[in-house]
């Protein structure tokens, strides 16, 4: 029996223990030790609209991940809670931290999924356990409600539909600000001109004052408890509610300084393994292939699952085929949807119905493996 250790109790790490489960059948050739500090697994793709009291409960945005594979034989499957401390990949150890202490786990194969997390604490992505990201997406929760001004700083996919759900749930009840620092929103080269048009206007339909070619080069906290905001063009802003949005921090601290980029994420060669760790997998956010999106770390769980499957089999594995034609999509608040397929933009119905729950109707699905 082959002990795969995976690490990541999101989408990559939930999504692959499953896929590799059911890959194995009932032939007990594996066994899946997953590994996350989150008990619960946060749907962070409805975090832009989940900030927002009222919206979302607890329930729905948070499930936990023990239950969904319970269904497996016996042994099978563990879950530990805890959090990955450094990697010994010549002794193929994983030493992690629990609540009950710190504990090294051997692996024939390792497969990580930690992914990242954003700058500045707001939790549009796990903060470590699950009571913690609760507890701080409960204070953004009152920290909007009680807002009159906010500041939106990074256009990119996530503080455009931050923005866009905020000016739709409260309309000129609370002035939204968008912060650009380039020339359009969602500067992405490889995003068709047509998208960030559509969005802009989109956004403005809202009254939302989006300032492009600025940066955000300080913030502070006032004496009665706002933030000024000093822009690139000298201007400040005081506002009740400053979110900044830009910038991912890739959770690979774990990692020995050579398996790591300059910018934090880990180095794989084309079949996805960390380069010098042996077998070493990293998916989704974490590794430096095809970008940080959820198709991404879609295609990278199927693949690893295959590879895994092959070698196990005695045959050689495949080299991962990188994405070519990206695919995006977004919310503008609750009325308008926009996404494209390489320079193709998708139909508004296509998108409208994609988006309408925020693919929260996968999440039953994802948590019991029956997605896959």
């Amino acid at each position: 029996m082959k002990h795969i250790v995976i690490v990541g109790g999101s989408y990559g790490g939930v999504s692959t223990s499953h896929r590799l489960l059911k890959q194995a059948g009932k032939s007990g050739s594996i066994k899946i030790t997953l590994v996350s500090p989150n008990t619960h697994f946060y749907w962070n793709m409805a975090a832009p609209r989940g900030v927002i009291p009222g919206q979302f409960d607890d329930d729905t945005l948070f499930r936990p991940i023990a239950n969904g594979f319970k269904h497996y034989p016996a042994g099978s499957f563990e879950f530990i809670v805890g959090s990955a401390d450094s990697l010994d990949a010549e002794a193929k150890k994983l030493l992690i931290s629990t609540p009950s202490g710190k504990q090294a786990i051997g692996y024939d194969f390792l497969i990580l999924a930690t992914g990242s997390h954003t700058k500045g604490g707001a939790p549009f992505k796990e903060l470590g356990s699950t009571e913690e990201t609760k507890r701080v997406l409960h204070d953004f929760q009152a920290r909007v409600k009680k807002a009159r001004t906010v500041v939106v700083a990074g256009a990119g996919v996530t503080g455009c539909e931050v923005a866009g759900e905020l000016a739709c749930e409260y309309g000129m009840a609370k002035k939204v600000t968008l912060i650009a620092s380039g020339s359009t929103v969602l500067p992405d080269p490889v995003t068709p001109a047509f998208i960030p048009e559509f969005v802009d206007k989109e956004l403005r339909k809202l009254n939302i004052d989006i300032k492009l070619e600025t940066k955000i080069t300080g913030s502070a906290e006032t004496a009665d408890g706002r933030t000024e905001v000093t822009l690139s063009t000298g201007d400040k802003l005081v506002t009740d509610l400053y979110i900044p949005t830009f910038g991912l921090v890739y959770n690979t601290s774990y990692l020995p300084a050579k398996f790591v980029n300059p910018n934090g994420s880990a180095m794989v060669d084309d079949y996805l393994k960390i380069k010098g760790a042996g077998e070493v997998w990293a998916i989704g956010d974490m590794c430096d292939l095809d970008g940080s999106q959820f198709l991404s770390m879609e295609r990278h769980s199927i693949y690893v699952t295959k590879n895994i499957g092959l070698i196990m089999k005695g045959k050689p594995p495949l080299p991962y085929k990188r994405i070519t034609s990206r695919i995006m999509g977004l919310q503008i608040g609750k009325k308008e949807a926009v996404g494209h397929y390489g320079s193709w933009r998708l139909p508004r119905f296509m998108m409208m119905y994609a988006r309408k729950q925020l693919f929260l109707n996968r999440f039953a699905g994802t948590i019991d493996g029956s997605e896959f």
